[in-house]
């Protein structure tokens, strides 16, 4: 019987699928390309977009969860700000799997790709403000 590989064994290769399908969503975003024969629009590409508040970590994060169950994947933006004005300083991507997970911060075209995403798709629209003002009301 084959051995599982654990999920910090298979991140880079998922997060590398990722990225690859993310820039060409953006591409096509930016050139007025509704959709993309393949994998859809950059609109419906991601499951959810919420925020997720801080509890027993040092900071809450906005996240972009792009699959669930198992496996699962996301990027998380931590980000600071308020009144639909946020500045991200840091972006992961996060690969779960049953009872594993591993995570990558992203660093140089990857974070730039994201944060582009992150402040056309997410900010500027005001889902920031409204995923954010919603979690910490509750």
């Amino acid at each position: 019987m084959e051995k599982e590989l654990t999920c910090k064994q298979r991140i880079n290769s998922h997060l590398k699928g990722r990225i690859e399908d993310l820039t060409d969503l953006w591409k096509d975003y930016q050139n007025g390309i509704e959709d993309n024969p393949e994998i859809g629009n950059i609109y419906e590409y991601g499951l959810s977009f919420d925020y997720v508040e801080a509890e027993n970590r040092k900071r809450g994060y906005f996240r972009y969860q792009l699959s669930w169950g198992g496996p699962s994947d996301e990027f998380r933006f931590y980000a600071e700000g308020k009144d639909y004005k946020w500045n991200v300083d840091r972006i992961e991507y996060v690969f779960m799997d049953w009872f594993d997970g591993s995570k990558r911060t992203l660093s140089g075209d990857k974070f730039k790709l994201l944060e582009k995403i992150f402040l056309n798709l997410f900010v500027e629209v005001g889902s920031c403000q409204a995923v954010f003002d919603k979690a910490i009301e509750d």
